[in-house]
């Protein structure tokens, strides 16, 4: 893979949603979510799956390559636009399967998307941690870990939902610095994935700092982002919760591209705008209906670092 697209992958792999709804199973701990509205099962499916579709032909036109996966909710899977959380893909030739919080997320995992990558690209090991769900021990993807591809950290909003001995033995057997902290919304609760207050792109970084809770950390998070050349641009609570955090840098065919939702582009400030349009087109992708699950484009795009056969 080229050095310059180790961040911001040429590639992903997306989830059709037949069946879409919002999960009963994380509505708990996932205080983004927000119960539908008086508006049939069939119709809410429906207009998840016209997002879906439109967020697929937009991404195409700026040159990445998407691999979609159809979920007709066979397996009662009301998650499954959001596949980042059980596997991630490594320059290297390398795939990861985490074990994940909620049964019906489990139930995501699927052979077929990984024997596509592995007949696509080059892929030399795949290493399964699914496993350690029976001893209630969870590790969910690039919702629970932000990576920088260019300097091997991951960071990672500490939660139930980011083990941190699973975390560890990731790191270890992936290259990465394991940078665990804890974290507090504006009412003081926890964070539940890291993805919803970070994304870090090629040339800059979009965090909440303030959700950091511990000041040491919050300052070791900073300085670690800003001595990597990164611009930090500092998100607030409302703009985290406008998903303006759960971002993802892309390379397409004239260049970088940072695929979000519209509400959160909206949510951005004009030298916020600036600063990311120095060095990536912005791709704001419409979907309020699959946002009312608790995530946005960042959960819907797994993407793929691995090099074309």
């Amino acid at each position: 893979m080229n050095y310059r697209n180790v961040q911001a992958p040429t590639a992903v792999v997306m989830v059709r949603p037949h069946r879409f709804s919002v999960n009963a199973e994380t509505r708990l701990d996932n205080a983004f979510q927000v119960s539908p509205r008086e508006h049939s099962v069939d119709l809410i499916a429906s207009a998840a799956r016209e997002e879906f579709d439109s967020c697929v032909d937009a991404l195409v036109a700026t040159g990445v390559r998407v691999h979609v996966f159809d979920d007709f909710g066979q397996f009662d899977t009301p998650d499954s636009v959001f596949p980042n959380n059980w596997f991630s893909t490594h320059a290297g030739g390398r795939i990861a399967i985490y074990p994940m919080y909620a049964p019906s997320r489990r139930r995501e995992r699927r052979s077929d998307v990984i024997e596509l990558l592995k007949s696509t690209y080059r892929v030399q090991e795949v290493i399964d941690y699914s496993g350690l769900e029976y001893d209630n021990l969870f590790l969910e993807g690039t919702g629970a870990m932000v990576f920088d591809h260019l300097e091997r950290v991951a960071y990672v909003a500490s939660s139930h939902r980011a083990d941190p001995v699973i975390l560890e033995r990731f790191c270890t057997a992936f290259g990465y610095e394991p940078m665990a902290f804890p974290t507090a919304d504006a009412h003081g609760r926890p964070i539940y994935h890291t993805n919803v207050l970070m994304a870090i792109a090629t040339e800059y970084a979009l965090v909440c700092l303030a959700a950091i809770s511990d000041d040491a950390r919050r300052a070791e998070v900073a300085g670690r982002l800003a001595d990597s050349g990164r611009t930090v641009l500092d998100l607030d609570f409302g703009q985290v919760g406008d998903f303006a955090g759960n971002a993802i840098e892309l390379t397409g065919r004239d260049g970088r591209v940072l695929a979000l939702s519209a509400r959160a582009a909206a949510a951005l400030t004009p030298e916020q705008r600036a600063v990311i349009e120095a060095s990536a087109q912005l791709l704001p992708l419409s979907i309020p209906t699959i946002e009312l699950a608790g995530g946005s484009v960042r959960c819907m795009l797994a993407g793929v670092h691995l090099t074309p056969r």
